[in-house]
C-alpha cells in the first residue's frame, strides 16, 4: 500500500521514543483493573500459518504462487467452519497491466445479522523499491510481514472462534487482493494513491452482499515484524475514533499496551480508506509504526528482499492476535 506518513512537529516529538519488540504484562498490582477474555491466541500456529503463506513464494499478481495460495486460504478458513465467497475480477493497474484478482471472503456464523469486520490483504509487492540496494528493485518481495502476517493473524483467530464456539457475533474475514501493486519508487508515473488497494476498492464498491453491514471493522497489516509497535494511526482517528479507543483499550486488557502507545503515528493510505469512505463502516488500522528507523517508518524490512520469515516475530503476532480477539469477546 502506498502509505505516507505526515507528522506533525508536534506529534514527531510525542512519539519520537525507543521500540521495542517485547511486550511487557500489565502489573498484577496495577490500579485499573480489566479482565481478558476470549480464548488465548497460539503465536505458533499464527507462525506457521505465516510460514506456509511464504512457502509458495512471493504471491505476486497473476504468478502461480499467487493461485495456489488463495486455494489454500479459501481450504484453511473453510477447515475452520467458515463459509468462503471468491469475489473475482480483473482489475487495471497502474501500467494497464490486467491483475486477475481475488478478494476471499470467509464467515464465520453467517446467519447472524450483526457482524464485525476483520481483513487484510494477501498479495505481495512485485518490487522491492524501497530495497536498500538498487539491484534488488525489480525484484519481487517476500511479503512474509507485508501480507502473510495479517492473514496468519485472521486465520488463527478463526482457529480459536471454532474452537471455543462462544462468540454471538459474526465475524467477516476479508483477505484483500492487489493490494500491493502502486506505482513503484522507481517510475515515473505520478502517484496520486489510486494505484494502491485496488481489491479493497472494489470490494468497497461490490461488497460480497447487498446491503452488507458491519457493526466495525479492523484491518491488520504488518503485523508481526520484530521491532514493531502500534501507534494510533490517523487516518483511522479521522474515520473511527471509537474503534481505535476500543482497541488501544482491549490491548490494555489483554496486557500489550506496550506495544500499543496511547499516542498517535503518522496518516497511512491503506485498505481502510475505501472501505471507510465508500461502505461507512468505521474501519481503524492496526499497522507497524517505526518512529526512528531511517530506512521506513514502516520498519526496515518494508517493501525489500528481507521482508522474511527471519524478521517475523512471535511476541507481536500474539500482541496483536490477542488483542483483536479480547475486541471481539468484549462486543454485547
Amino acid at each position: 500500500m502506498k502509505r505516507i506518513y505526515i507528522m506533525s512537529l508536534l506529534a514527531a516529538g510525542i512519539i519520537s521514543m525507543c521500540c521495542s519488540c517485547k511486550s511487557t504484562k500489565k502489573a498484577d498490582n496495577d490500579t485499573e483493573t480489566m479482565v481478558a477474555v476470549g480464548p488465548e491466541f497460539n503465536a505458533d500456529s499464527a507462525y506457521l500459518f505465516c510460514e506456509k503463506q511464504c512457502d509458495f513464494g512471493p504471491r505476486t499478481m497473476n504468478s502461480d504462487a499467487h493461485d495456489k495460495c488463495g486455494a489454500w486460504i479459501v481450504d484453511k478458513f473453510k477447515q475452520y467452519g467458515c463459509s468462503v465467497i471468491e469475489q473475482k475480477a480483473d482489475l487495471k493497474a497502474y501500467d494497464g497491466t490486467m491483475l486477475k484478482s481475488n478478494n476471499i471472503i470467509a464467515s464465520y456464523k453467517p446467519e447472524l445479522t450483526t457482524r464485525i469486520l476483520l481483513c487484510a490483504h494477501w498479495d505481495c509487492r512485485p518490487w522491492a523499491d524501497n530495497d536498500p540496494d538498487s539491484t534488488n528493485w525489480r525484484k519481487p518481495v517476500m511479503g512474509a510481514n507485508d501480507g502473510a502476517s495479517g492473514i496468519a493473524v485472521m486465520l488463527e483467530i478463526a482457529r480459536q472462534l471454532q474452537k471455543s464456539d462462544s462468540l454471538n457475533i459474526g465475524v467477516d474475514f476479508v483477505c484483500f487482493d492487489a493490494e500491493d501493486w502502486g506505482i513503484p519508487q522507481w517510475s515515473d508515473a505520478e502517484d496520486n494513491g489510486d494505484s494502491w488497494a485496488l481489491g479493497a476498492q472494489y470490494w468497497a464498491e461490490n461488497p460480497h452482499k447487498a446491503g452488507y453491514e458491519a457493526r466495525f471493522g479492523i484491518l491488520l497489516d504488518m503485523v508481526g515484524g520484530t521491532g514493531a509497535r502500534f501507534y494510533q494511526e490517523g487516518m483511522s482517528k479521522q474515520y473511527a475514533q471509537p474503534i481505535v479507543n476500543k482497541i488501544w483499550t482491549a490491548a490494555r486488557a489483554a496486557g500489550y499496551e506496550s506495544l500499543f502507545p496511547n499516542e498517535q503515528g503518522g496518516y497511512v493510505t491503506d485498505d481502510h480508506i475505501p472501505v471507510n469512505q465508500k461502505t461507512k463502516i468505521p474501519t481503524a488500522d492496526i499497522i507497524a509504526f517505526y518512529p526512528n528507523c531511517q530506512q521506513s517508518s514502516f520498519g526496515p524490512t518494508w517493501h525489500t528482499v528481507n521482508d522474511t520469515m527471519e524478521n517475523i516475530d512471535r511476541n507481536i503476532l500474539k500482541a496483536v492476535g490477542q488483542t483483536v480477539i479480547q475486541v471481539l469477546f468484549s462486543e454485547k
